[in-house]
């Protein structure tokens, strides 16, 4: 017997899109999980010094406030916590389904319903699919040979093992995105040599953390306003950053400059050695890839048993790692090389929609494209969370609540209707792909300097395609009042 709803994920994405259905009466709710727990990001990601780089009162569900963060940038297993806080509330755990690992979905015609098929051999129905696999789930390993034959401990930043010894070690870090930042200067601590093998250097930005004042938590939870007066400050001055410097950096390229400016006197105030800043210092515009935060990051290079390597790898050994300058001998090697974003993430499931149309196929032979960054024509019945172009703002949880409003408001017309299937209309999703294209010209993706970032946010055909090139307001103004009549209903 078909289900009435299958969502793929337990992260907050999933969550939150449970939530909503369960919002919309639907209850016969099926959440299927991979990994062992729920929680996503924040349940696969273990490595020392995880943090969110966005404020905790905003990165956070804003109808699900919690006013007890120990810092203003939460810890990792405050997000853990905050994520079964969420199940318990809302009461989603009794869906969920963990250990269960989908290959793939197939559209059936003639029963109008979804086939999800299961990597221990079961075949599940629904007649709405959501997937929710997030942007960052599938672990990227480096494209170098050797890597396979290293003799001693090797670590994945995506499946950290804290049995590995690293105390007294000599560890080599191969990537310097946002992980590295958080990660390095916590290896530094412990390791007895650290070598940081460095291919593309990031713009890091001073981190403005601190413990969360007593009083502050005590006010939060008895004045709600309180919080939610913090969460838009807070959102309103990153997304001056986001919005005008990096989306409308054609006409604000001063603001683009001055974002850059504070890291280079970031940098200077922390490294004096002008041969290590030139290394550490991005050639590329401030935004091309993702920038971070950190107040220990540049001053870890400083220390006498920390290195930081430009050279080229050429391989690896079984005792270490060969650049074209020399050979690093190294005990345990940690692959902070992120995800596989365009390749394998999007979808990161295969999803056959009507007449046998692959959903991964058509992205990557035409191009990257969802109509709100969430529907895909030829695909009934079906949204994708982690869709181009659906990343909006710089918190998730905008995009998360986003996509809320968007599926309330669908399932609401759908119920209207007397309809049982919904699907975008080509014009509809051909007119959203003009816009976000029209509105990236202006942005530092297009007019900035951003050959040489090598970043996620580009994908096989050089385009853009992560990021909704829209502020907060307007991504959920748009969720609120998207015309309806852009579906087909059945």
């Amino acid at each position: 017997m078909a289900h009435e709803a299958i969502v793929i994920g337990t992260g907050f994405g999933g969550m939150g899109a449970a939530i909503e259905l369960k919002r919309q009466g639907i209850h016969d709710l099926l959440m299927l999980e991979r990994e062992d727990d729920l929680g996503g990001t924040w349940h696969v990601n273990r490595y020392p010094g995880l943090a969110v780089d966005i404020a905790s009162v905003t990165y956070s569900y804003s109808f699900e406030p919690n006013p007890w963060w120990s810092h203003w940038y939460a810890r990792g297993p405050e997000l853990k916590r905050y994520a079964e806080h969420v199940a318990d509330r809302y009461d989603l755990r009794r869906h969920m389904r963990f250990g269960t690992a989908v290959e793939g979905a197939t559209w059936d015609e003639a029963a109008q319903e979804w086939e999800v098929a299961t990597a221990g051999g079961e075949r599940l129905r629904c007649r709405y699919l959501v997937a929710a696999t997030g942007f960052l789930s599938q672990p990227k390993l480096p494209d170098i040979p050797g890597v396979e034959q290293f003799a001693g401990a090797v670590v994945h930043t995506s499946a950290w093992d804290d049995d590995v010894e690293l105390d007294g070690r000599r560890v080599g870090v191969i990537g310097t995105g946002a992980t590295a930042v958080q990660l390095v200067p916590e290896l530094a601590d412990r390791a007895g040599h650290l070598t940081v093998f460095q291919r593309t250097p990031i713009w890091v930005t001073p981190k403005l953390d601190h413990r969360m004042p007593r009083l502050v938590q005590q006010l939060f939870a008895r004045v709600p306003l309180t919080q939610r007066v913090a969460r838009t400050v807070n959102t309103t001055v990153l997304e001056l950053v986001m919005i005008a410097a990096v989306l409308h950096y054609r006409h604000a390229r001063f603001l683009n400059a001055a974002a850059a400016a504070i890291a280079r006197r970031h940098l200077r105030r922390q490294v004096a050695d002008p041969e290590l800043r030139r290394k550490l210092t991005p050639d590329y515009s401030f935004g091309c890839k993702r920038p971070t935060f950190s107040n220990d990051y540049y001053r870890t290079f400083t220390r006498d048993h920390v290195d930081l390597e430009t050279s080229t790898i050429t391989e690896i050994t079984p005792t270490g790692v060969v650049t074209d300058t020399g050979t690093v001998d190294l005990d345990v090697l940690v692959l902070a090389t992120g995800f596989d974003v365009w390749d394998t993430n999007f979808p990161a499931i295969r999803v056959t929609g009507r007449d046998g149309k692959d959903l991964g196929g058509w992205w990557r032979s035409t191009r990257f494209q969802a109509y709100q960054g969430i529907a895909v024509p030829g695909f009934p019945n079906f949204l994708n969370l982690a869709s181009p172009y659906s990343y909006s703002g710089l918190s998730f949880f905008t995009t998360v609540e986003g996509q809320m409003k968007h599926l309330g408001r669908l399932l609401g017309e759908v119920r209207r209707r007397g309809a049982t299937t919904f699907e975008v209309r080509d014009p509809a999703n051909e007119a959203f792909l003009g816009w976000v294209t029209e509105r990236l010209r202006d942005s530092v993706f297009t007019v900035g300097s951003c050959a040489t970032a090598r970043s996620y946010y580009f994908n096989q055909h050089g385009e853009p395609a992560l990021l909704r090139p829209s502020s907060t307001i307007q991504t959920h103004r748009t969720a609120e009042t998207f015309p309806l009549d852009d579906y087909a209903y059945a």
